[in-house]
């Protein structure tokens, strides 16, 4: 476990650019983890004028502060709770990506050999573009539903039930027919997110890990940057963590973050991590 964490950036932003520029110009490939600070990046504002744009009723019934708190509000009926996640669903996961960040990116990766974990939700790597066969997502997907209890394995796409949704949501509520039910055992359904142990790991989910898991394995040396985009702490296990043991045991390897929010590198890594604390965006348009 590595501790001793510098909670600031490695040197001044144009220092730390070039030093970016030049490792990922000769890395042999580039191993990306994506939090949800780079959906931040590309637009996805859970706070603010969007927040009162789509919740405002919800805002001032339940005096939410931003959407992801909103989801442990104590919702009047089950009918309102699924108003609550429809609207978040629809708008983070179906409605067009309000920034090109993500192409970007994928424009700026054109050419490397590379691969993405990602903890975000919203499927925008797949709406971007990204090919599936570079891409693990591990925390699931607002385009899925899975069984509740769950019974069984297997996740369902959901757009065409949450277009009715959308169209027949009334007074913070849904018809209480369109709830979606489980087709094995009738249980209520339920989005496919990794909330608790309740999450369904389907057959696409195990592919995907596979797929990174084998590529990890291929390039456990080399000139490696394992680039981290908008991570923070609500997850480290998953991507900071895992990024930090595989630079201590690669001596050719790079930890390069951006992050706005909370930059941060180990001391044991400090010769080898470049920390910028910029809009995501912004940097990978003075990177391209």
């Amino acid at each position: 476990m590595i501790k001793n964490i510098v909670t600031s950036t490695t040197g001044a932003y144009e220092t730390e650019l070039e030093k970016l520029r030049l490792a990922f110009k000769e890395s042999d490939a580039v191993i990306v983890g994506a939090g949800s600070g780079l959906s931040a990046s590309a637009g996805y504002d859970f706070t603010g004028k969007r927040l009162k744009k789509h919740f405002g009723d919800f805002v001032h019934k339940y005096e939410m502060t931003d959407m992801y708190t909103g989801c442990f509000a104590d919702f009047e009926t089950n009918e309102e709770r699924w108003a609550y996640y429809l609207r978040w669903a629809w708008i983070n996961r179906y409605e067009e990506i309000p920034k090109d960040t993500y192409r970007k990116l994928l424009y700026l990766l054109s050419g490397k050999d590379y691969f993405v974990l990602t903890t975000n939700i919203d499927h925008t790597f797949q709406r971007s573009d990204f090919p599936k066969e570079r891409l693990c997502y591990t925390q699931g997907d607002f385009g899925l539903f899975q069984c509740s209890k769950p019974c069984h394995a297997a996740t369902y796409d959901n757009y065409g039930i949450l277009k009715k949704m959308m169209a027949e949501e009334k007074d913070m509520r849904i018809p209480t027919e369109l709830i979606p039910h489980c087709p094995k055992c009738g249980r209520e359904m339920d989005f496919n997110l990794f909330w608790d142990d309740t999450f369904v790991r389907d057959e696409g989910w195990h592919i995907a890990h596979n797929r990174y898991e084998e590529y990890l394995s291929r390039h456990e040396t080399g000139r490696i940057l394992y680039l981290e985009l908008g991570v923070g702490f609500n997850s480290p296990g998953v991507i900071k963590f895992p990024f930090w043991n595989l630079v201590t045991k690669n001596a050719d390897a790079v930890f390069a973050s951006i992050n706005l929010t909370s930059p941060c590198y180990p001391v044991l890594l400090e010769d080898r991590s470049i920390v910028i604390s910029r809009d995501i965006d912004a940097v990978i348009r003075d990177l391209a």
